[in-house]
């Protein structure tokens, strides 16, 4: 807060400073930029300190601290260039022609700027992503940590490391992005994903003992994911048109030229979807030890030396 207040009172010892050399020498230029400084010292100090500076603080939830001060930042940007082309175009006509121009000159000159400036509009506005989500922007896919007027801050996930692990990067993503490419949301309005594991067995196994003992497993183990799942699904169709879902663990069966191939799929949460998977791989495994009629079919390679 101090450093704010330092700002704001270097900014009105400036407008004091024109103010003076003004009287001494009657220049418009004087006159307007000193409009300029009090115009910038009202809007940071309604939106800098006034709102982000003390309304902020009485945010509890961190979180969305976080987005109300990301928009008071952008809204002080915003208003204060609007009232200084105000302050320095006086007639109405050609205040639009220089809000045309202006707008014209600088999107050709800076139009990967405006790009991201508008993607960020959107952003928060519309609420494309938060602060925690995990997203996918083109080939970026990650934990969203900052979002910035320009810039998005993502950790990494994936990349050279298997599953849903941080590989220890941060990548920054134009925000100009979410106008020109899909996002891919995993937590936006609930938190969960659906997750297949496959597990292929041979023909001579067992295969209904074994597809009722996989269900049964997952299904103990997913008990939690699913009522939270189905609570968050009941939610999401108040607010989306959804048809109806199966929430509940589901082990489909597919015959194949080498083997039966049996799809498990199932609800997790999302930022654990590697953790519930290994859990899960791990009861398949106990199962097929402890049944000697349940068989993981694998490829296999015969190689034959033939002499003539």
């Amino acid at each position: 807060m101090l450093t704010r207040v330092l700002n704001l009172i270097a900014l009105l010892g400036l407008a004091i400073l024109v103010w003076f050399l003004n009287l001494q020498y009657g220049n418009v230029y004087l006159d307007r930029l000193f409009y300029t400084f009090i115009a910038i010292a009202a809007s940071y100090f309604v939106f800098k300190i006034l709102l982000e500076g003390v309304i902020s603080k009485r945010i509890k939830e961190s979180k969305t601290r976080y987005s109300f001060r990301k928009t008071i930042q952008l809204l002080f940007v915003v208003v204060s260039l609007i009232i200084i082309l105000r302050v320095w175009v006086e007639d109405p006509q050609a205040l639009l022609v220089s809000y045309g121009l202006f707008a014209a000159g600088v999107a050709i000159a800076l139009q990967d700027v405006f790009k991201n400036f508008a993607g960020s509009i959107v952003i928060f506005f519309g609420s494309t992503y938060d602060i925690g989500d995990r997203i996918q922007i083109g080939n970026t896919y990650g934990d969203v940590i900052d979002i910035g007027l320009f810039y998005t801050t993502v950790i990494e996930l994936r990349g050279w490391v298997n599953g849903d692990q941080a590989t220890g990067r941060i990548v920054l993503v134009p925000n100009g992005d979410v106008v020109s490419l899909a996002i891919h949301n995993y937590t936006k309005d609930h938190n969960f994903i659906w997750d297949e594991v496959a597990l292929p067995i041979t023909y001579d196994s067992n295969w209904k003992k074994a597809v009722d003992l996989i269900y049964h497993a997952v299904k103990d183990k997913t008990a939690e994911d699913t009522v939270r799942a189905e609570k968050e699904i009941s939610h999401l169709a108040k607010k989306y048109y959804l048809s109806k879902r199966n929430i509940e663990p589901t082990v489909f069966t597919t015959l194949t030229d080498n083997w039966i191939l049996l799809n498990i799929r199932y609800v997790a949460i999302a930022h654990e979807r590697r953790f519930t998977q290994s859990e899960l791989h791990k009861l398949i495994l106990e199962i097929v030890e402890e049944n000697d009629d349940i068989h993981i079919a694998s490829e296999t390679l015969s190689v034959s030396n033939s002499t003539s």
